[in-house]
């Protein structure tokens, strides 16, 4: 069926909007991907509540969207929200944000929470789509704000194992890393909570079996175009784009020593970031280094994620 849906997927960290067109091919024409730093999961991690700053720059960031869905002609739309949503006691209030917006594109709608499994699942869905089918399992690590989900999957299969795990750039940095650049205790109790994190993740998904590692959101996005040395970001220019694990790994560990100023000067650093990748890096360095001991060498970099997948899922729901 013809027609231009959106997707929206609320993070701890920031707000991104996705539109296609479904043309008479079935083919998808993107008109638009945004993405709004928010920092919606600003202090949760210690309140159990969500910050009456970030719900305005919520309300803001969705009028902003839903004024461009409206203009772009968008008749359905799905907004996912995930980690800092679950964790919040006034989330009702997100919620009424989020009706009221979503509810001028499309009557009725208003975000839904993602359990950290779905989001894996949209995630592995999203991050594979460009790719050709290969033979092996795939690990997708989509990396945010409050957790990182790991899915390992045959191509194509779609009944792989997921595992979400507690563990993202602002968790970290608010619960840890307290100075920047933290000090060597803070990091060493930020590394010992994510290792224990990731010996969790090994008994739910089986590590062993990957053969490729593909990385999505924006810490990794973020680290790749870096490590590339891109004098701006360009999602054409990451986007399935392969990088040796431990340059990327070294990448990593090289911005978790820097200051926040320092992390700015990188031309493809976006400024709403660079006070949180510390903790993505401390995530990128366990992983990192689990899957180098285990023989792999390189790590796939997508800049399609979740969004995509939960596009997929609105256009699905009016074919």
């Amino acid at each position: 069926m013809t027609g231009t849906y959106a997707a929206i997927d609320c993070g701890t960290n920031s707000i991104r909007l996705l539109i296609s067109e479904v043309l008479d091919d079935g083919t998808l024409r993107e008109i638009n991907r945004d993405n709004i730093i928010v920092r919606l999961g600003q202090g949760v991690d210690a309140t159990g509540r969500f910050a009456d700053a970030a719900l305005d720059r919520v309300d803001e960031a969705l009028g902003i969207y839903a004024d461009r869905m409206i203009m772009n002609g968008v008749t359905d739309v799905m907004m996912g929200a995930t980690s800092a949503t679950r964790d919040a006691e006034n989330r009702e209030d997100f919620f009424a944000i989020t009706r009221r917006h979503l509810g001028r594109v499309a009557p009725g709608v208003q975000a839904e929470v993602v359990t950290g499994i779905r989001e894996a699942q949209l995630s592995f869905a999203g991050a594979v789509a460009d790719m050709e089918s290969t033979d092996g399992h795939i690990c997708v690590i989509d990396l945010g704000g409050g957790s990182t989900e790991f899915v390992v999957d045959a191509y194509g299969e779609g009944s792989g194992q997921a595992y979400s795990a507690d563990m993202g750039c602002v968790r970290l940095t608010e619960r840890y890393l307290h100075t920047v650049p933290p000090t060597d205790e803070e990091i060493a109790e930020a590394r010992g909570y994510v290792d224990g994190l990731m010996a969790t993740v090994e008994e739910n998904v089986d590590l062993d079996s990957v053969t490729r590692v593909v990385g999505v959101a924006g810490t990794v996005t973020t680290v790749a175009a870096i490590q590339k040395g891109l004098t701006e970001y360009n999602p054409e220019k990451t986007h399935m784009s392969e990088i040796d694990l431990a340059d990327f790994r070294s990448t990593a560990r090289s911005l978790l020593g820097e200051t926040v100023e320092q992390r700015r000067e990188h031309p493809a650093m976006h400024p709403g970031r660079a006070d949180v990748i510390g903790g993505g890096a401390i995530v990128i360095d366990a992983f990192a280094s689990r899957f180098l001991d285990k023989g792999l060498t390189s790590i796939t970099v997508s800049e399609k994620d979740i969004l995509d997948g939960i596009l997929a899922e609105v256009i699905e729901r009016n074919s």
